[in-house]
Protein backbone atom coordinates (compact mmCIF):
# COMPACT_ATOMS: atom_id res chain seq x y z
CA UNK A 1 0.00 0.00 0.00
CA UNK A 2 2.68 2.63 0.87
CA UNK A 3 4.56 1.88 -2.48
CA UNK A 4 0.99 2.44 -4.31
CA UNK A 5 0.42 5.26 -2.73
CA UNK A 6 3.94 6.69 -2.77
CA UNK A 7 3.18 5.89 -6.89
CA UNK A 8 0.16 8.41 -7.17
CA UNK A 9 1.71 10.80 -5.46
CA UNK A 10 4.51 10.87 -8.00
CA UNK A 11 2.25 10.48 -10.69
CA UNK A 12 0.01 13.87 -9.34
CA UNK A 13 3.08 15.44 -9.10
CA UNK A 14 4.19 14.91 -12.37
CA UNK A 15 0.48 15.74 -13.62
CA UNK A 16 -0.05 18.96 -11.34
CA UNK A 17 4.13 20.41 -11.37
CA UNK A 18 4.86 20.52 -15.16
CA UNK A 19 3.62 23.59 -15.67
CA UNK A 20 5.53 24.98 -12.29
CA UNK A 21 9.05 23.77 -14.38
CA UNK A 22 11.55 26.34 -14.98
CA UNK A 23 10.50 27.17 -18.69
CA UNK A 24 14.15 28.77 -20.48
CA UNK A 25 14.14 29.29 -23.58
CA UNK A 26 17.39 29.72 -26.17
CA UNK A 27 15.87 32.26 -28.98
CA UNK A 28 16.49 35.87 -28.11
CA UNK A 29 13.92 37.27 -30.96
CA UNK A 30 11.24 34.09 -29.38
CA UNK A 31 11.77 35.52 -25.44
CA UNK A 32 11.25 39.07 -26.84
CA UNK A 33 8.39 38.38 -28.09
CA UNK A 34 7.00 36.40 -25.38
CA UNK A 35 7.96 39.05 -23.31
CA UNK A 36 6.20 41.87 -25.36
CA UNK A 37 2.65 39.53 -25.13
CA UNK A 38 3.09 38.51 -21.27
CA UNK A 39 4.48 42.73 -20.70
CA UNK A 40 6.99 40.49 -18.65
CA UNK A 41 11.15 41.96 -18.49
CA UNK A 42 13.51 39.47 -19.19
CA UNK A 43 15.81 37.85 -17.16
CA UNK A 44 19.19 36.26 -20.11
CA UNK A 45 21.80 34.27 -17.74
CA UNK A 46 24.80 33.55 -19.68
CA UNK A 47 26.05 30.42 -17.58
CA UNK A 48 28.78 27.09 -18.14
CA UNK A 49 26.23 24.31 -16.89
CA UNK A 50 29.08 21.96 -16.44
CA UNK A 51 32.21 23.45 -15.78
CA UNK A 52 31.27 26.66 -14.03
CA UNK A 53 31.24 25.97 -10.00
CA UNK A 54 29.42 29.41 -9.26
CA UNK A 55 26.91 29.15 -11.83
CA UNK A 56 26.12 25.41 -10.64
CA UNK A 57 25.82 27.08 -7.29
CA UNK A 58 23.63 29.65 -8.86
CA UNK A 59 21.48 26.94 -10.82
CA UNK A 60 21.31 24.89 -7.66
CA UNK A 61 19.81 27.27 -4.95
CA UNK A 62 18.50 30.00 -7.06
CA UNK A 63 17.57 28.91 -10.59
CA UNK A 64 16.25 25.50 -9.62
CA UNK A 65 14.48 26.17 -5.94
CA UNK A 66 10.57 26.04 -5.85
CA UNK A 67 10.34 29.59 -5.10
CA UNK A 68 12.08 31.44 -7.66
CA UNK A 69 10.62 28.64 -10.40
CA UNK A 70 7.18 29.70 -9.14
CA UNK A 71 7.84 33.58 -8.97
CA UNK A 72 9.96 33.48 -12.46
CA UNK A 73 6.77 32.02 -13.98
CA UNK A 74 4.50 34.36 -13.25
CA UNK A 75 6.70 37.60 -13.51
CA UNK A 76 9.78 36.98 -15.81
CA UNK A 77 10.93 35.28 -18.97
CA UNK A 78 13.84 33.51 -18.57
CA UNK A 79 16.45 33.12 -21.29
CA UNK A 80 19.35 31.26 -21.18
CA UNK A 81 22.84 31.32 -22.84
CA UNK A 82 24.74 27.97 -21.99
CA UNK A 83 28.05 27.18 -22.90
CA UNK A 84 29.16 23.85 -21.66
CA UNK A 85 32.43 22.21 -22.38
CA UNK A 86 31.50 18.58 -21.94
CA UNK A 87 31.45 16.93 -25.21
CA UNK A 88 28.32 15.23 -24.11
CA UNK A 89 26.16 18.92 -23.27
CA UNK A 90 27.08 20.49 -26.55
CA UNK A 91 24.69 22.58 -28.47
CA UNK A 92 24.12 22.54 -31.45
CA UNK A 93 26.31 24.67 -34.03
CA UNK A 94 23.30 26.83 -34.57
CA UNK A 95 22.68 27.27 -30.81
CA UNK A 96 26.45 27.94 -30.44
CA UNK A 97 26.36 30.99 -32.60
CA UNK A 98 23.08 32.23 -31.49
CA UNK A 99 24.78 32.32 -28.18
CA UNK A 100 27.96 33.72 -28.85
CA UNK A 101 26.14 36.51 -30.85
CA UNK A 102 24.33 37.20 -27.28
CA UNK A 103 27.99 37.33 -25.73
CA UNK A 104 29.53 39.61 -27.73
CA UNK A 105 26.69 42.13 -27.41
CA UNK A 106 25.43 41.66 -24.24
CA UNK A 107 28.02 40.16 -21.65
CA UNK A 108 30.09 43.15 -21.84
CA UNK A 109 32.72 41.56 -18.43
CA UNK A 110 33.30 38.47 -20.41
CA UNK A 111 31.92 36.67 -17.20
CA UNK A 112 30.25 33.53 -16.19
CA UNK A 113 27.57 33.68 -14.30
CA UNK A 114 25.97 36.69 -15.87
CA UNK A 115 22.88 38.14 -15.89
CA UNK A 116 21.27 40.94 -17.79
CA UNK A 117 17.61 42.04 -17.51
CA UNK A 118 15.82 43.85 -20.01
CA UNK A 119 12.27 45.51 -20.23
CA UNK A 120 9.68 43.93 -22.88
CA UNK A 121 10.60 46.24 -25.53
CA UNK A 122 14.63 44.90 -25.26
CA UNK A 123 15.88 47.80 -23.28
CA UNK A 124 18.63 47.07 -20.83
CA UNK A 125 17.34 47.61 -17.30
CA UNK A 126 20.57 46.07 -15.59
CA UNK A 127 22.99 43.16 -15.39
CA UNK A 128 24.29 41.45 -12.42
CA UNK A 129 26.29 38.16 -11.38
CA UNK A 130 26.67 35.28 -8.68
CA UNK A 131 25.11 36.69 -5.27
CA UNK A 132 25.07 34.44 -2.58
CA UNK A 133 21.85 35.01 -1.87
CA UNK A 134 18.67 33.10 -0.97
CA UNK A 135 15.93 32.70 -4.05
CA UNK A 136 14.15 35.58 -1.97
CA UNK A 137 16.79 37.98 -1.41
CA UNK A 138 17.49 36.95 -5.41
CA UNK A 139 14.22 37.78 -6.23
CA UNK A 140 14.02 41.19 -4.47
CA UNK A 141 17.92 41.85 -5.87
CA UNK A 142 16.64 41.56 -9.57
CA UNK A 143 13.00 43.33 -8.99
CA UNK A 144 15.64 46.42 -8.01
CA UNK A 145 15.92 46.76 -11.83
CA UNK A 146 12.74 46.84 -12.78
CA UNK A 147 10.46 49.34 -13.10
CA UNK A 148 7.31 48.90 -10.40
CA UNK A 149 3.80 48.58 -11.89
CA UNK A 150 2.44 51.77 -13.06
CA UNK A 151 0.49 53.46 -10.79
CA UNK A 152 -2.12 53.70 -13.86
CA UNK A 153 -3.21 50.38 -13.69
CA UNK A 154 -5.80 49.07 -11.51
CA UNK A 155 -7.98 45.99 -10.72
CA UNK A 156 -10.99 45.80 -13.04
CA UNK A 157 -13.74 43.40 -11.72
CA UNK A 158 -16.81 41.47 -12.60
CA UNK A 159 -19.22 38.90 -10.57
CA UNK A 160 -21.41 36.45 -12.42
CA UNK A 161 -23.38 33.44 -11.41
CA UNK A 162 -21.75 30.50 -13.87
CA UNK A 163 -21.40 26.43 -12.56
CA UNK A 164 -24.27 26.95 -10.02
CA UNK A 165 -21.71 29.31 -8.19
CA UNK A 166 -20.62 32.78 -7.44
CA UNK A 167 -17.30 33.70 -9.27
CA UNK A 168 -16.01 37.40 -8.69
CA UNK A 169 -13.38 37.84 -11.10
CA UNK A 170 -10.28 40.22 -11.25
CA UNK A 171 -7.77 41.51 -13.95
CA UNK A 172 -4.77 44.14 -13.46
CA UNK A 173 -4.63 46.51 -16.45
CA UNK A 174 -4.18 49.83 -17.60
CA UNK A 175 -6.77 50.10 -19.93
CA UNK A 176 -10.24 49.60 -19.12
CA UNK A 177 -11.41 48.42 -22.69
CA UNK A 178 -9.01 45.91 -22.92
CA UNK A 179 -9.50 44.45 -19.20
CA UNK A 180 -13.56 44.57 -20.02
CA UNK A 181 -12.09 41.79 -22.95
CA UNK A 182 -10.09 39.99 -20.76
CA UNK A 183 -13.00 39.57 -18.18
CA UNK A 184 -15.66 38.68 -21.17
CA UNK A 185 -12.90 36.11 -22.01
CA UNK A 186 -12.45 34.35 -19.02
CA UNK A 187 -16.34 34.19 -18.43
CA UNK A 188 -15.99 32.60 -21.95
CA UNK A 189 -13.88 30.18 -20.94
CA UNK A 190 -15.46 29.27 -17.68
CA UNK A 191 -18.97 29.18 -19.68
CA UNK A 192 -17.15 26.32 -21.94
CA UNK A 193 -16.12 24.04 -19.43
CA UNK A 194 -19.32 24.20 -17.87
CA UNK A 195 -20.70 22.90 -20.57
CA UNK A 196 -18.42 20.07 -20.54
CA UNK A 197 -18.07 19.03 -17.46
CA UNK A 198 -21.70 19.47 -16.73
CA UNK A 199 -23.91 16.65 -15.61
CA UNK A 200 -27.64 19.10 -15.65
CA UNK A 201 -27.14 19.75 -19.78
CA UNK A 202 -28.34 16.52 -21.14
CA UNK A 203 -26.29 17.39 -24.21
CA UNK A 204 -22.37 17.54 -22.58
CA UNK A 205 -20.35 14.49 -22.81
CA UNK A 206 -20.75 13.92 -18.69
CA UNK A 207 -24.35 13.70 -19.41
CA UNK A 208 -23.90 10.80 -22.30
CA UNK A 209 -21.35 9.30 -19.83
CA UNK A 210 -23.79 8.76 -16.91
CA UNK A 211 -27.02 7.66 -19.78
CA UNK A 212 -24.94 5.13 -20.75
CA UNK A 213 -23.74 3.57 -17.51
CA UNK A 214 -23.90 -0.35 -17.27
CA UNK A 215 -24.90 0.20 -21.27
CA UNK A 216 -21.51 1.04 -23.21
CA UNK A 217 -18.34 2.86 -23.23
CA UNK A 218 -18.62 6.29 -24.68
CA UNK A 219 -16.29 8.56 -26.66
CA UNK A 220 -15.29 11.91 -25.23
CA UNK A 221 -13.11 14.65 -25.93
CA UNK A 222 -9.19 14.16 -24.69
CA UNK A 223 -9.83 17.33 -22.51
CA UNK A 224 -12.65 15.53 -20.28
CA UNK A 225 -10.90 12.03 -20.50
CA UNK A 226 -7.49 13.83 -18.61
CA UNK A 227 -9.69 15.94 -16.30
CA UNK A 228 -11.50 12.21 -15.30
CA UNK A 229 -7.99 10.32 -15.32
CA UNK A 230 -6.61 12.69 -12.82
CA UNK A 231 -9.95 12.37 -10.72
CA UNK A 232 -9.09 8.89 -10.90
CA UNK A 233 -5.77 9.16 -9.59
CA UNK A 234 -7.13 11.58 -6.70
CA UNK A 235 -8.99 8.79 -5.89
CA UNK A 236 -6.47 6.24 -5.56
CA UNK A 237 -3.98 8.92 -3.59
CA UNK A 238 -7.01 9.57 -0.98
CA UNK A 239 -8.01 6.38 -0.51
CA UNK A 240 -11.49 6.97 -1.95
CA UNK A 241 -12.58 9.87 0.30
CA UNK A 242 -12.60 12.07 -2.93
CA UNK A 243 -14.48 10.11 -5.40
CA UNK A 244 -16.23 12.08 -8.82
CA UNK A 245 -18.57 9.01 -8.99
CA UNK A 246 -19.89 10.19 -5.67
CA UNK A 247 -23.20 11.92 -7.85
CA UNK A 248 -24.79 8.45 -7.59
CA UNK A 249 -25.73 9.72 -4.61
CA UNK A 250 -27.19 13.71 -5.39
CA UNK A 251 -30.58 12.36 -4.57
CA UNK A 252 -29.92 11.35 -1.24
CA UNK A 253 -28.80 14.87 0.19
CA UNK A 254 -30.51 17.92 -0.36
CA UNK A 255 -29.10 20.90 1.45
CA UNK A 256 -31.75 23.55 -0.38
CA UNK A 257 -34.24 23.56 2.39
CA UNK A 258 -36.44 20.54 0.19
CA UNK A 259 -35.06 17.53 2.48
CA UNK A 260 -37.26 17.19 5.21
CA UNK A 261 -35.28 13.57 7.34
CA UNK A 262 -32.87 11.78 6.71
CA UNK A 263 -32.44 9.13 4.67
CA UNK A 264 -32.95 5.92 5.89
CA UNK A 265 -29.98 3.53 6.18
CA UNK A 266 -31.39 1.15 4.00
CA UNK A 267 -31.52 3.67 1.12
CA UNK A 268 -27.77 5.14 1.77
CA UNK A 269 -26.55 1.65 1.76
CA UNK A 270 -28.32 1.17 -1.91
CA UNK A 271 -26.88 4.35 -3.13
CA UNK A 272 -23.43 3.63 -2.02
CA UNK A 273 -23.25 0.55 -4.20
CA UNK A 274 -22.97 2.59 -7.10
CA UNK A 275 -20.45 4.87 -6.25
CA UNK A 276 -16.55 3.49 -6.71
CA UNK A 277 -14.07 4.63 -9.05
CA UNK A 278 -12.78 1.53 -10.00
CA UNK A 279 -16.11 0.76 -11.94
CA UNK A 280 -14.48 3.90 -13.72
CA UNK A 281 -13.00 2.02 -16.91
CA UNK A 282 -10.82 4.29 -19.28
CA UNK A 283 -9.39 3.34 -22.39
CA UNK A 284 -6.95 5.48 -23.36
CA UNK A 285 -6.29 4.02 -26.88
CA UNK A 286 -9.86 4.70 -27.71
CA UNK A 287 -10.90 7.52 -25.37
CA UNK A 288 -13.51 6.37 -23.75
CA UNK A 289 -15.25 6.11 -20.62
CA UNK A 290 -17.30 3.70 -19.24
CA UNK A 291 -19.40 3.16 -15.95
CA UNK A 292 -19.59 -0.35 -15.48
CA UNK A 293 -22.46 -0.14 -12.85
CA UNK A 294 -25.92 0.72 -14.03
CA UNK A 295 -27.29 3.93 -12.30
CA UNK A 296 -24.04 4.63 -11.68
CA UNK A 297 -22.64 8.58 -12.12
CA UNK A 298 -20.01 11.02 -11.96
CA UNK A 299 -19.97 14.64 -11.08
CA UNK A 300 -17.41 17.00 -10.83
CA UNK A 301 -18.75 19.04 -7.97
CA UNK A 302 -15.85 18.65 -6.10
CA UNK A 303 -13.02 19.78 -8.56
CA UNK A 304 -14.50 21.28 -11.54
CA UNK A 305 -14.76 24.77 -10.01
CA UNK A 306 -11.39 24.77 -9.36
CA UNK A 307 -10.55 23.12 -12.68
CA UNK A 308 -12.25 26.17 -14.60
CA UNK A 309 -10.36 28.52 -12.49
CA UNK A 310 -7.43 26.98 -13.86
CA UNK A 311 -8.22 27.08 -17.61
CA UNK A 312 -9.27 31.23 -17.18
CA UNK A 313 -6.09 31.77 -15.39
CA UNK A 314 -4.04 30.07 -18.28
CA UNK A 315 -6.64 31.75 -21.27
CA UNK A 316 -5.63 34.99 -19.13
CA UNK A 317 -1.91 34.80 -18.88
CA UNK A 318 -1.54 33.89 -22.80
CA UNK A 319 -3.39 36.75 -23.69
CA UNK A 320 -0.88 39.60 -21.44
CA UNK A 321 -2.40 39.73 -18.09
CA UNK A 322 0.34 40.33 -15.86
CA UNK A 323 -2.01 39.94 -12.46
CA UNK A 324 -5.29 38.75 -11.17
CA UNK A 325 -7.69 36.56 -9.16
CA UNK A 326 -10.43 33.83 -9.67
CA UNK A 327 -12.17 33.64 -7.23
CA UNK A 328 -14.70 30.40 -8.12
CA UNK A 329 -16.65 31.03 -4.51
CA UNK A 330 -13.72 30.03 -1.89
CA UNK A 331 -11.80 28.24 -5.22
CA UNK A 332 -9.22 30.98 -5.51
CA UNK A 333 -6.65 30.89 -8.06
CA UNK A 334 -4.37 33.87 -8.34
CA UNK A 335 -1.17 35.46 -10.75
CA UNK A 336 1.14 38.19 -10.40
CA UNK A 337 0.46 41.02 -7.26
CA UNK A 338 -2.21 43.39 -6.81
CA UNK A 339 -1.45 47.26 -8.28
CA UNK A 340 0.57 48.53 -5.26
CA UNK A 341 3.08 45.52 -5.61
CA UNK A 342 1.74 43.53 -2.61
CA UNK A 343 1.03 40.04 -2.18
CA UNK A 344 -2.81 38.94 -2.97
CA UNK A 345 -4.19 37.58 0.29
CA UNK A 346 -6.52 35.19 1.46
CA UNK A 347 -9.09 35.51 4.58
CA UNK A 348 -9.93 32.18 6.42
CA UNK A 349 -13.43 31.89 7.36
CA UNK A 350 -13.44 31.20 11.04
CA UNK A 351 -15.90 28.34 10.29
CA UNK A 352 -17.25 29.27 13.89
CA UNK A 353 -18.68 32.38 12.97
CA UNK A 354 -18.48 32.58 9.28
CA UNK A 355 -18.65 36.37 9.16
CA UNK A 356 -15.03 36.48 10.35
CA UNK A 357 -11.79 35.60 9.68
CA UNK A 358 -9.02 34.00 11.92
CA UNK A 359 -6.36 34.60 9.39
CA UNK A 360 -4.95 36.46 6.72
CA UNK A 361 -2.65 34.90 4.62
CA UNK A 362 -0.69 35.84 1.57
CA UNK A 363 -1.47 33.40 -2.02
CA UNK A 364 2.33 32.14 -2.46
CA UNK A 365 1.37 29.06 -4.15
CA UNK A 366 -1.12 30.72 -6.41
CA UNK A 367 -4.31 28.88 -5.40
CA UNK A 368 -6.26 27.92 -2.49
CA UNK A 369 -9.42 26.61 -1.80
CA UNK A 370 -11.70 25.93 1.68
CA UNK A 371 -14.39 23.42 2.12
CA UNK A 372 -16.41 23.96 5.03
CA UNK A 373 -19.37 22.52 6.80
CA UNK A 374 -20.95 26.15 7.51
CA UNK A 375 -21.93 27.21 3.86
CA UNK A 376 -24.89 23.85 2.84
CA UNK A 377 -25.74 21.90 5.88
CA UNK A 378 -29.23 20.82 7.24
CA UNK A 379 -29.78 20.17 10.85
CA UNK A 380 -31.96 16.86 12.15
CA UNK A 381 -32.47 16.79 15.82
CA UNK A 382 -30.11 19.00 17.13
CA UNK A 383 -27.45 17.83 14.99
CA UNK A 384 -26.16 19.03 11.56
CA UNK A 385 -25.41 17.68 8.43
CA UNK A 386 -22.98 18.84 6.07
CA UNK A 387 -23.12 18.37 2.04
CA UNK A 388 -19.85 17.29 2.02
CA UNK A 389 -19.86 13.07 1.97
CA UNK A 390 -17.98 10.48 2.49
CA UNK A 391 -18.24 8.57 -0.59
CA UNK A 392 -17.25 5.63 0.86
CA UNK A 393 -20.14 5.48 3.85
CA UNK A 394 -23.05 7.86 2.22
CA UNK A 395 -22.99 9.82 5.11
CA UNK A 396 -21.84 13.49 5.95
CA UNK A 397 -18.32 13.63 7.13
CA UNK A 398 -17.60 14.65 10.90
CA UNK A 399 -15.36 16.24 13.09
CA UNK A 400 -14.12 19.04 11.09
CA UNK A 401 -15.40 22.39 10.64
CA UNK A 402 -13.16 23.26 7.78
CA UNK A 403 -10.48 22.72 5.57
CA UNK A 404 -7.85 24.90 3.26
CA UNK A 405 -5.55 23.78 0.84
CA UNK A 406 -2.84 25.88 -0.46
CA UNK A 407 -1.17 24.60 -3.56
CA UNK A 408 -0.09 25.38 -7.79
CA UNK A 409 -3.40 24.20 -9.12
CA UNK A 410 -6.93 25.31 -7.95
CA UNK A 411 -7.92 21.81 -9.52
CA UNK A 412 -5.86 20.05 -7.38
CA UNK A 413 -6.61 21.90 -3.77
CA UNK A 414 -10.07 21.70 -4.55
CA UNK A 415 -10.27 18.17 -4.68
CA UNK A 416 -8.08 17.83 -1.75
CA UNK A 417 -9.62 19.97 0.66
CA UNK A 418 -12.54 17.87 -0.11
CA UNK A 419 -10.66 15.04 0.51
CA UNK A 420 -9.25 15.78 3.52
CA UNK A 421 -12.10 17.07 4.87
CA UNK A 422 -13.28 13.54 4.99
CA UNK A 423 -10.24 11.31 5.72
CA UNK A 424 -9.87 13.47 8.93
CA UNK A 425 -7.22 15.41 11.11
CA UNK A 426 -4.17 12.82 11.32
CA UNK A 427 -5.01 10.86 8.11
CA UNK A 428 -5.76 14.40 6.07
CA UNK A 429 -2.47 16.14 7.41
CA UNK A 430 -0.19 12.99 6.43
CA UNK A 431 -1.24 12.45 3.08
CA UNK A 432 -0.58 16.01 2.54
CA UNK A 433 2.73 16.20 3.70
CA UNK A 434 3.64 13.40 1.07
CA UNK A 435 2.71 15.59 -1.53
CA UNK A 436 5.39 18.31 -2.68
CA UNK A 437 3.98 22.06 -2.75
CA UNK A 438 0.75 21.47 -1.24
CA UNK A 439 -0.33 22.34 2.47
CA UNK A 440 -3.39 22.90 4.34
CA UNK A 441 -4.92 24.22 7.37
CA UNK A 442 -7.76 22.66 9.58
CA UNK A 443 -10.49 23.68 12.00
CA UNK A 444 -11.41 21.12 14.02
CA UNK A 445 -15.43 20.77 15.76
CA UNK A 446 -14.32 22.21 19.03
CA UNK A 447 -12.64 25.44 17.13
CA UNK A 448 -8.53 23.96 17.14
CA UNK A 449 -6.45 24.93 14.39
CA UNK A 450 -4.57 22.19 13.21
CA UNK A 451 -1.89 22.53 9.91
CA UNK A 452 0.56 20.78 7.69
CA UNK A 453 4.34 21.22 8.35
CA UNK A 454 5.25 24.12 6.23
CA UNK A 455 2.63 26.19 7.49
CA UNK A 456 2.99 29.34 9.36
CA UNK A 457 0.25 30.56 11.75
CA UNK A 458 0.83 33.32 13.89
CA UNK A 459 4.87 32.32 14.66
CA UNK A 460 3.69 28.97 15.04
Amino acid sequence: MVNKTILIIAFLFTVFQILNAQEWLTDFDTAMKKAAVENKPVILVFQGSDWCTPCIKLSKNIWSSEEFIKYSQENYIMLMADFPQKKVNKLSKEQQEKNNMLFEKYNVFGAVPFVVIFDNNGKVLGTTGYKDFSPTEYINHLNLFIPKISAAEKAFHRTVKLMGSRFDITVISDDSEKAENYLDLAIGEISRIEKLISSWDETSETSKINENAGIKPVKVKEELFELIKRSIAISKLTDGAFDISYASMDNIWKFDGSMKELPSEEVVRSSVKQVGYINIILDENKQTVFLELKGMKIGFGGIGKGYAADKAKKLLISKGVKAGIINASGDMNTWGKQPDGEEWKVAITNPLNKDKAFALLPVIKGAVVTSGDYEKFVTFNNKKYSHIIDPRTGYPATGILSTTVFASSAELADALATAVFVMGIETGIDRIDQIPDVECIIVDEKGNIHNSKNIRINGK
